[in-house]
This record gives structure tokens, C-alpha cells and sequence, in this order.
């Protein structure tokens, strides 16, 4: 039996009957399932929570929008990162803010930070490509399970938090793990270490 194709959407189609669902990105016009585990969520929680503590220490015009949507110019991709943190006043330039919770531009995100499942190919690969062209100047991949390939975290695998920083128009990218302090260029006097995202990670089982 020939399987046919999946059927391809644009992203405007995407945004009208998935963008208020939680469980989509859209590739190349296909419908991607996301299934995040608890353990997913409780990481991504725990980001966002710690990011949050620091915009609010610091006063920054910054804030982590509960659904939101990338959306790359030119192509057939919405991505929905797990952690994103805005710049509000930049907001004043995105052609669709207003209607839908859509972002169209790298200069109103300061960080996004993506924790690692199953489909960790494109966290690692797909995600640094189109986020280092939009020009967002800081990424985040949170691999708590220590899953993604050895060429990115390095032999034997472990957890490892891998942080992109925008150079020109590549990422620069550090590795952290274990009892490492993370280095952020948006947030420089932040203080977490990597295994403390890990363990928010394993508290489910505990």
C-alpha cells in the first residue's frame, strides 16, 4: 500500500486552526506533534521561573509570554519554543502582535531556550540553523536527559545545557553540565548551575 504525502499548510492556515493549541509547531508546512513529558514541563517551568526572578530583579522591560508562536519569514515554519523572552519594546514593530501572540522578528526576543525530547534533531540542528538566522541572540538547549547525539554533548552523553550565543550570524555555542555555572549574555549575573535545571527535571520521581 502507497502512503500519500502528508498534506502541506502554510503558516497563516497553521496559526487559524492550531495556534491556540500547545501541541503543534509547524515544519516545512508539516504538522509536528509535540508530546512534552512531565519531567519536560517541570524543567520549563523552572526556567521560566528562574529567568522571571531575574528580569524582575534587574527591571527590564522583559517578560516570558505563556503561548507564543515564531514565525519564519519566507518559509513554512511556526516554531513554539518552551521558554521565550521578549522585549517589550519591541513589540510595537510586530505586524500581527496585536491580533495573535505571533512573533516575525529576532530583534524583539532576547532568549529562547528549548528543552530536548524525542525529537532532539531539531533542537539541535534545525532550530540553531533558523534561530541563528532570525537573528535571536541567545539560545538555550536544555538536554536534561543527556539524549541529543555525541557530536553535540560529547562523550560518554550526559545532561548537558548548551548555550548559543550570536556571533555576526552564527551561534557560538558553550557546554554545561554537572555542577557548571551558566554563562548568559543576556542575563550575566544570573546564578544557576546546569545540574540545578537537571534536577527540577527528576523531582517527578523522587
Amino acid at each position: 500500500m502507497v502512503q500519500s504525502p502528508p498534506k502541506l499548510i502554510t503558516v497563516d492556515e497553521f496559526i487559524t486552526n492550531y495556534g491556540d493549541s500547545d501541541c503543534y509547531e509547524l515544519i516545512d508546512g508539516e504538522l509536528t506533534e509535540m508530546e512534552p513529558t512531565g519531567p519536560h514541563e517541570q524543567v520549563s517551568g523552572f526556567l521560566g521561573r528562574k529567568v522571571n526572578v531575574e528580569i524582575d530583579r534587574l527591571d527590564l522591560p522583559y517578560f516570558i509570554p505563556p503561548r507564543c508562536l515564531i514565525k519564519l519569514l519566507g518559509t513554512s515554519t511556526a516554531f513554539r519554543p518552551d521558554v521565550l523572552v521578549l522585549d517589550e519594546t519591541r513589540l510595537i514593530n510586530e505586524p500581527l502582535w496585536q491580533q495573535e501572540p505571533v512573533i516575525t522578528s529576532g530583534s524583539s526576543i532576547k532568549l529562547i531556550a528549548e528543552v530536548v525530547s524525542t525529537n532532539w534533531q531539531n533542537d539541535y540542528a534545525r532550530k540553531v540553523e533558523d534561530y541563528a538566522l532570525l537573528g535571536v541572540p541567545e539560545y538555550w538547549i536544555v538536554d536534561y536527559l543527556g539524549i541529543g547525539g555525541r557530536e553535540y554533548i560529547g562523550k560518554p552523553k550526559q545532561p548537558t545545557v548548551t548555550i548559543c550565543t550570536l556571533q555576526e550570524d552564527e551561534y557560538q555555542k558553550q557546554l554545561f553540565q554537572n555542577g557548571d555555572r551558566l554563562i548568559s549574555s543576556i542575563f550575566p549575573d544570573l546564578q544557576l548551575t546546569a545540574q540545578q535545571i537537571f534536577a527540577a527535571g527528576r523531582s517527578a520521581a523522587m
